[in-house]
């Protein structure tokens, strides 16, 4: 009961939606209005040039060391046209990045996968146990990043943070959203001023309507997904691909000012301008049929989530694998 009630209320990094269709409104439009600018990413990749180096010396001639580093170097060559890109929504102002999604842009296959982190996954920083949306707290994108990369055995290659109001703000850009929410929704919290009050079925909403929705874990009466952050997360991604059709459409292409405005006030990048451009031009190519979400799977015991090894090894390997190579070593750290 205890940690029912601790967890009752809804924090409001907690519910920020899967901000990636903040990105994909934003480079989208910029393609066209930015046109010149537009090449892909420029991902350095230090280990190929040590590949090269390796390479240089005859097998024969190479000791035990640069063994090792030759075969790491060939795992780590890289697809052509493959990034991954980590997109965060935070509170604005209170707390961690409680929805983190690390998103694979495979332009080359002609796909986009992304995948939820759930916020009380089991992690280590500096030795210490922690939920993983205490990573941003501790060392901000950066840290998310690096504690991610190391779970998954990949490399996070730009990292997206985008506060909450850019949600509302996008949605409303583009007319509202036409949703089919789930369950019926009845849940009130008097310290935060919210109500949130749906019946199941398609609705139209606007920017704030639709926060609620994805804000939404339980009811009044404790019914509701049977698992809180689990069934939020799968409406939020149902929600983000009804985002996305309705937003990767041409009339959308009119409305370069405002999405560009929403972007640079509320979103913080290392992707610059013509890099956005360029996914956002690959993101149109692609269409919203083949972008897809899932969540790392895993069991919760108090405190923490703790990831099944072998079935996000899985996921990794079938849509997040950024190497040559067909599979990523199985020695990964996440039962940390």
């Amino acid at each position: 009961m205890s940690r029912k009630r601790r967890r009752s209320r809804i924090t409001v990094g907690q519910r920020c939606l899967m901000v990636l269709a903040a990105v994909l409104l934003v480079v989208v439009t910029l393609t066209c209005a930015y046109k010149a600018l537009v090449h892909p990413p420029q991902r350095e990749n230090k280990e190929a040039g040590s590949a090269a180096a390796v390479s240089d010396v005859p097998a024969e001639e190479q000791d035990a060391d640069q063994l090792a580093l030759a075969a790491k170097a060939a795992h780590s060559a890289r697809k052509s046209d493959f990034y991954t890109i980590l997109v965060s929504g935070v509170d604005d102002g209170n707390g961690g990045s409680d929805t983190n999604i690390l998103v694979a842009v495979d332009a080359g296959a002609g796909k986009i996968y992304g995948v939820n982190i759930p916020r009380d996954t089991k992690i280590r920083i500096n030795g210490k146990n922690h939920k993983f949306n205490a990573a941003y707290n501790i060392g901000g994108m950066d840290q998310v990043a690096e504690a991610l990369s190391g779970q998954l055995g990949i490399p996070v290659d730009y990292t997206v943070e985008v506060s909450l109001k850019a949600f509302s703000a996008l949605v409303d850009a583009i007319g509202g959203v036409d949703f089919n929410i789930p369950i019926d929704m009845d849940y009130d919290d008097p310290y935060q001023d919210l109500s949130i009050h749906f019946r199941a079925g398609t609705q139209h909403l606007t920017g704030a309507e639709a926060l609620k929705v994805v804000r939404f874990r339980h009811n009044n009466d404790g019914s509701g997904y049977g698992s809180e952050d689990i069934g939020r997360m799968k409406t939020q991604q149902a929600f983000l691909k009804t985002v996305a059709k309705q937003t990767l459409r041409p009339s959308n292409l009119t409305k370069v000012s405002s999405f560009a405005k929403i972007f640079q006030k509320y979103v913080k990048t290392d992707l610059e301008l013509g890099e956005l451009a360029w996914l956002g031009q690959e993101a149109f190519t692609v269409g919203a049929d083949n972008i897809d979400f899932s969540t790392l799977p895993g069991k919760w015991t108090s405190p923490y989530i703790y990831l099944d090894a072998d079935e996000v090894l899985t996921i990794v390997n079938e849509h997040l694998n950024p190497y040559v190579e067909d599979r990523v070593p199985a020695d990964l750290n996440i039962l940390t």
